[in-house]
């Protein structure tokens, strides 16, 4: 898709969510985009390589509103600072290397979503199941790198 026909997508995006199109909101969503599970000082550094001055704060902010709106998932693995990513919508869950701190997708094993029935829901209404995986990647096992957990 050409840059330019990207850029109207996102920003009819942020209209249809209520958000005013702004040079940092578009620039976050980009860096989202381009590095997904990337973690806020990721996202810092790839939106003042695109965009130039804007302070740490403004970046967070953009973060925290896109966030909210649904445009972007938070995630917070224990032990680890927050990572962001566009795939939103879906029930997808997460696997980390222990080793590199890679981390990717993983779709719901079998069927629909079946992580969502819980041995006892005490009565709360399941719409989302977080998972994550822990282990090392594949890189990181031909390497011989030691889970930080080892």
């Amino acid at each position: 898709m050409v840059s330019s026909e990207v850029h109207q997508i996102t920003a009819m995006l942020l209209r249809r969510n209520g958000l005013q199109v702004t040079a940092q909101r578009m620039a976050v969503l980009g860096a989202v985009s381009e590095s997904p599970h990337g973690t806020a000082d990721d996202i810092d550094r790839a939106v003042r390589a695109d965009i130039g001055s804007i302070s740490r704060q403004a970046v967070y902010d953009a973060l925290s509103v896109l966030t909210d709106k649904g445009l972007l998932r938070r995630i917070q693995p224990a032990g680890s600072a927050a990572r962001y990513e566009n795939r939103v919508g879906d029930n997808h869950h997460h696997l980390i290397c222990r080793a590199c701190g890679r981390m990717v997708d993983v779709d719901c094993a079998v069927g629909d979503t079946p992580c969502l029935t819980a041995a006892h829901d005490s009565g709360f209404e399941i719409d989302e199941a977080e998972v994550i995986y822990w282990g090392r990647c594949p890189e990181c096992l031909a390497g011989g790198s030691v889970s930080s957990g080892d």
